[in-house]
């Protein structure tokens, strides 16, 4: 069983990319139903403790959640740990932190973004054909 899984998880990981944004929360809901049949839990007892409706449930493992019903739901199964897995905490370089002398860092200036358009604009203008 534990083999099937990470045959599964591996495949998922692969064909992540090539899969719409509704298939990966799709794929999300299927995981969280599995949970919740391996802890032998109704539909209804998952939704009465997260505070929502069956119906909500159901659209929630369908791929059409409330990012905070997602989280709700975690709680209930025990899981929200992998909330950090799915987000993890970013930490600028130190170098960066010591620029920002211990400020937190509120916007992005563009920069980089601005850099790759000029960057192959020069690159275009170079060509010959």
């Amino acid at each position: 069983m534990l083999l099937r899984r990470i045959k599964e998880i591996i495949i998922i990981i692969m064909n992540s990319d090539a899969m719409t944004n509704h298939a990966i929360a799709a794929e999300i809901g299927r995981r969280i139903e599995r949970m919740r049949l391996e802890q032998n839990l109704t539909q209804q007892q998952v939704a009465d403790e997260v505070g929502i409706s069956r119906v909500s449930y159901r659209k929630l493992v369908g791929g059409a959640a409330k990012f905070e019903n997602l989280i709700a739901v975690l709680r209930v199964l025990g899981h929200l740990d992998l909330v950090e897995q799915f987000v993890p905490e970013s930490v600028f370089s130190p170098i960066e932190q010591l620029k920002l002398k211990g400020k937190q860092r509120q916007r992005a200036t563009g920069e980089h973004a601005q850099k790759t358009e000029a960057d192959s604009e020069k690159s275009e203008e170079g060509l010959d054909w």
